[in-house]
């Protein structure tokens, strides 16, 4: 066999630009603003579930309450995680680079090339366009 084809991670990396901090900032918010309405939701719903479990069974009146507080306490948690992502978007620095995911690629090795190369390969971004590939 003289060459073999892999699938390997790319990793997703972009030049953070004020643009950049914008975009993130206003995806937290809006990430915010929507466990808040989910939370409104849970509420809601809860007193008539409430309610109608009272009606039914008084027993599983307890099981339900703790099942509602374990959805809100998830919503909670993550508010209180996007506020501080918030922070941490705000803090970052101009021109810095920071992860932002990664992709898959194809790769054809041979006997003689350097995996541990091949596997660091990265694409950098600057507002969305590719400015670099590297290795």
């Amino acid at each position: 066999m003289e060459s073999m084809t892999l699938k390997c991670p790319v990793a997703i990396k972009a030049k953070v630009t004020e643009r950049l901090k914008k975009q993130m900032a206003v995806e937290i918010q809006e990430a915010i603003k929507n466990a808040d309405h989910e939370l409104q939701q849970i509420e809601f719903h809860a007193k008539r579930a409430m309610a109608e479990q009272a009606r039914m069974d008084a027993q599983g009146l307890t099981a339900l309450r703790q099942q509602i507080e374990a959805e809100k306490q998830k919503r909670i948690e993550f508010k209180n995680h996007a506020t501080e992502k918030l922070k941490e978007t705000a803090e970052l620095q101009v021109g810095a680079e920071i992860t932002q995911g990664t992709m898959d690629r194809m790769v054809s090795i041979k006997v003689g090339d350097n995996l541990h190369d091949i596997l660091a390969a990265e694409i950098l971004l600057e507002d969305g366009k590719i400015i670099a590939f590297r290795s």
